[in-house]
């Protein structure tokens, strides 16, 4: 998270200072953190915009520090910076548009919390009530003294104690859920291997057992209590959210919005929980949220109730893998929201640093500088220049067309083939375990993406090159979230040794294929 807290700082008129960086005039959190100043409108249908200047920022290095972004294909997808309801910048790079939702990742945590809030609000569930009694119907495995009093409040805080590998083997407790016929009763069946509420584990099947718990208690999914209680609200309308193969909505992750609207989160916690009047979010538990529930010995920021707290900083981050965030600085009252495939924000933080001039004060009105950001904006979104194409090496000629298969493997993919022809475009086709259907795509050979319908719909991307005569490097995007994959496949002797690595994710595998005999 450090470098979170040193790119708001570099970012915009009211950053943090958690990068002690030397300023003109320097902010710091004061010790009593003030009121946040009351809306001045409620952003339902849209939002207001401001030019950097009014807030300290200048436009044209800001403009410049973007188009370097792009120029050094930092994948970043999205950012957006707001203060006191203005929006500064909302800037969206390529592949993404900004045109559709984007997959916020571990950010559902803070809303599935903030569910459950709504919830207890209502009458609907107690915060202390145990885990166990909304399964009434469930036979549970090692249920013992401990694991009966894990309450709704310990999933929330991240305390239950349920085994659970964290952060480990890029969140292997996850995988061994997703890999499950049923979900609920393997978050559930874990054992208790720790006093509930004395230490912090990183869980996302603990996050998952909210939304089932949340069904339970309401009858409802945590998507259509969600639509009904949050988002209809806030004038939120386009919402993807997937569900487990039982229909609960994923209480851990793969909630999609447009940046837009999740910034409209950040705002409703800046002002307390409420919008346009009302209450929307128990005033108690906003506070409550905010404030350190549990210390985390392995990070540099606690956590409180589905947010990550940044101890004495006044800040709170909704946070989600590859770069997804909503981060609130009530004192400065500003709120930063990104996106991406991929990306550690230390990649830009020196790229920033040079467009905060003074973020105490306004700068004399710029418009050529305004000018210039609109352009880089503009530019930013658009596919790069296509590259002179290089001859085919000989491989290429001698496995078009041709089919690997591969036996059992994590990426569960049974065959694949490429065709080349003589265009800058060659297509892919493949199949997945447990499917008799052949799935095609593009992929440019130029440096561009070739666009393609993907999950659920949202654009997809390929492009790929030869790094050599016998390697083939093929880079997906899914662009609405954070899979950002490269494929480097070695051809060899009627062979196939495929790497696979994310770049939002720690682990890579390799596996090894060979052509189909007829």
């Amino acid at each position: 998270m450090n470098g979170l807290r040193c790119v708001v700082l570099l970012l915009l008129a009211a950053l943090l200072d958690a990068c002690q960086l030397v300023t003109p005039h320097p902010v710091a959190p004061p010790k009593a953190a003030p009121t946040p100043k009351p809306a001045a409108y409620w952003p339902t249908t849209g939002w207001r915009s401001s030019p950097p200047e009014a807030y300290g920022i200048d436009s044209a290095k800001l403009a410049e520090a973007l188009l370097t972004m792009r120029g050094q294909n930092i994948n970043i997808h999205s950012l957006m910076v707001i203060r006191d309801g203005q929006v500064l910048v909302d800037a969206y790079l390529y592949p993404y548009d900004g045109s559709t939702v984007h997959d916020l990742a571990s950010v559902t945590k803070s809303v599935m919390t903030t569910l459950i809030a709504i919830a207890a609000d209502q009458g609907k569930l107690q915060l202390d009530a145990p885990m166990v009694s909304f399964f009434p119907d469930r036979t549970i495995a090692n249920l013992d003294a401990r694991k009966e009093r894990i309450t709704v409040r310990h999933l929330a805080s991240m305390a239950s104690g349920l085994e659970c590998m964290g952060f480990a083997q890029d969140e292997g407790t996850l995988r061994a859920m997703q890999a499950s016929p049923d979900w609920v009763q393997f978050a559930l069946d874990r054992p208790a291997v720790a006093e509930p509420g004395t230490q912090f584990v990183y869980d996302s099947p603990g996050m998952h057992l909210l939304s089932a718990i949340l069904q339970q208690a309401t009858g409802m999914t945590a998507l259509a209590f969600a639509q009904e209680n949050l988002f209809t609200p806030l004038g939120i309308k386009e919402v993807l959210w997937e569900s487990d193969p039982q229909g609960y909505t994923d209480g851990w992750g793969d909630l999609y919005l447009h940046p837009r609207d999740a910034a409209k989160l950040g705002y409703l916690w800046l002002n307390q929980g409420v919008w346009e009047g009302r209450q929307i979010v128990p005033e108690a538990w906003v506070e409550a949220a905010q404030q350190v529930q549990m210390q985390v010995a392995e990070r540099d920021d606690d956590y409180g109730y589905g947010w990550w707290i940044t101890p004495g900083e006044g800040v709170y981050t909704a946070a989600g893998r590859g770069g997804q965030y909503v981060k609130v600085v009530p004192w400065l009252n500003v709120i930063v929201t990104t996106t991406g495939g991929g990306f550690d924000y230390e990649e830009i933080d020196p790229l920033l640093s040079a467009s905060l001039v003074d973020p105490n004060h306004p700068l004399p009105a710029n418009p050529e500088g305004v000018a210039q950001l609109e352009t880089a904006v503009a530019a930013i979104v658009q596919p790069p220049a296509p590259q002179p194409l290089a001859p085919l090496p000989d491989t290429a000629r001698e496995i078009t067309g041709k089919t690997f298969v591969f036996d059992a493997n994590p990426v569960e993919l049974e065959t694949l083939s490429i065709e080349f022809g003589a265009a800058a475009e060659a297509t892919l086709h493949f199949r997945l375990a447990g499917s008799d259907q052949i799935l095609s795509a593009p992929v440019g050979l130029d440096g561009v993406y070739r666009l393609s319908p993907g999950d659920h719909g949202l654009p997809q991307g390929y492009r790929g090159r030869w790094a050599d005569a016998q390697t083939f490097v093929l880079e997906y995007d899914n662009i609405a979230n954070n899979d950002h994959i490269f494929y480097q496949a070695q051809f060899k002797d009627g062979r196939i040794v495929l790497g696979v690595q994310e770049t939002a994710h720690e682990l890579g595998v390799q596996i090894e294929g060979r052509l189909q005999t007829p």
